[in-house]
């Protein structure tokens, strides 16, 4: 399979128009079981309740069956089960879950799409990519503010984006790359599949891809990469008089401008462009925004991935990007951590200060970003009223008084806020403008 891909790959990379035929061929038992290694074997199972672990028990046997099936044109999607989530403000996401055979051949497939999609997506597009992360994102986009001579940024925000990505152009879309008619019925067959809802109820959708499915990250990149990535690229650059710069995690995106009239251009034709694809903007989250250091007064602000950016003065007095957690994901995560000290309270002390300490490590891993120190520093104290607070109630007699919650500590320390972003991290800025 490695070989396979790595093939593709390069051929994809060499010709930018080739078409790949042949693909569903792939779909053989040496790939599906090569694949088998990269599936989540602890996520949740789907609508047959079969896990991972136990798909396993027998995998030979069910590879061959789910193959022979795959050759006769005999696979059939299964529902895709409904899970609702938190997201804070009293929001749900939706997540789709399939079963676990399902899985494996999305598997399969993600890996053959990639193959061929990395070597076309621009280099701004970060999310659910090989080697880019949104900690990346955030660099690149901090790097560009400070350096890029930007003054103005567009925020947006597609509402619902995965629900309403149309059918019929995600697949004109893989067709540009694609020339294998039962490769894209395939896809087509886990766009169409039928999701169960929490009441057992069964909806048909019309346009979407379940957010959860495991080519779904891949098929939002190469619709976006169409709809938004190009047509900036190749249209919107090209009419602007200054320099313009997309960055984009998924379907979180904002992008900057030099000028005044040509964010105002972008602003009033990216709607316009997205309604084109099925997709639409959130008005109350899209805004034109003054961002310049010479401009300093204004005080504006806006947020992307967790963080809020903004300019300010750095300790030689000259104009630098601040960057902080957001005030609305400050919140939900010590509102996370709260809960979890609630629930985890009847733990001894040890296990409890070890497992919250993985927490706060995986925190500081993305929230530890340079000048971000006074935030963490805040979420650490209040954390820890909040642990002494749910320590004490572990029975009806108080437990600590902070002299010894502090004694306490000495003996399990939490883990202390820390910055984790390198301070090496240097983008050559010729290559980044040009």
């Amino acid at each position: 399979m490695q070989t396979s891909l790595r093939e593709i790959a390069n051929k994809a990379k060499r010709d930018k128009k080739h078409r790949f035929g042949n693909l569903y061929t792939m779909l053989n038992e040496i790939n599906l079981a090569d694949s088998w290694r990269y599936l989540n074997k602890s996520a949740s199972y789907g609508i047959d309740r079969i896990s991972a672990k136990e798909y396993e028990r027998n995998l030979e046997v069910n590879i061959k069956e789910l193959v022979e099936r795959l050759k006769r044109k005999g696979y059939r999607a299964k529902l895709v089960r409904r899970k609702y989530i938190p997201k804070g403000g009293g929001k749900y996401r939706p997540l789709g879950i399939p079963a676990t055979e399902d899985k494996l051949v999305q598997v399969a497939v993600a890996r053959i799409l990639n193959a061929i999609y990395e070597q076309d997506f621009l280099p701004d597009s970060y999310g659910y990519r090989n080697g880019r992360s949104a900690k990346m994102a955030l660099k690149e986009l901090h790097y560009q503010l400070q350096y890029g001579w930007y003054g103005y940024v567009v925020e947006a925000d597609i509402s619902g984006f995965f629900d309403n990505i149309n059918h019929d152009w995600m697949i004109r879309m893989l067709e540009e790359r694609v020339n294998d008619r039962a490769f894209t019925r395939l896809i087509r067959k886990w766009l169409k599949a039928g999701i169960m809802e929490e009441d057992k109820s069964i909806i048909h959708p019309a346009t979407g891809t379940p957010q959860g499915g495991i080519v779904s990250p891949v098929l939002a990149n190469i619709y976006l990469h169409y709809v938004l990535d190009l047509w900036l690229e190749k249209v919107i650059k090209h009419r602007s008089e200054g320099r313009v710069y997309l960055c984009r995690y998924a379907d979180d995106f904002v992008c900057l401008f030099q000028f005044k009239r040509d964010a105002e251009m972008f602003y009033k034709e990216l709607p316009v462009r997205l309604e084109k694809f099925g997709l639409k903007l959130s008005e109350e989250k899209t805004r034109i925004l003054s961002f310049s250091k010479y401009r300093m007064e204004e005080n504006n602000r806006f947020e992307f991935l967790g963080f809020e950016f903004s300019w300010g003065k750095g300790k030689s007095g000259k104009p630098q990007i601040k960057r902080r957690t957001s005030r609305k994901k400050f919140r939900k995560s010590l509102k996370n951590f709260q809960q979890w000290c609630k629930e985890n309270r009847g733990l001894k002390i040890k296990e409890m200060i070890e497992k919250l300490n993985k927490k706060l490590r995986g925190y500081y891993e993305y929230y530890g970003m340079i000048g971000n120190s006074s935030s963490l520093r805040k979420f650490f104290k209040i954390l820890e009223v909040m642990l002494k607070k749910w320590l004490n109630r572990r029975s009806q007699r108080r437990s600590y008084t902070w002299e010894g919650y502090r004694e306490m500590i000495k003996q399990y320390p939490l883990l202390k806020p820390m910055i984790t972003e390198k301070k090496n991290y240097q983008l050559n800025l010729f290559e980044s403008i040009c």
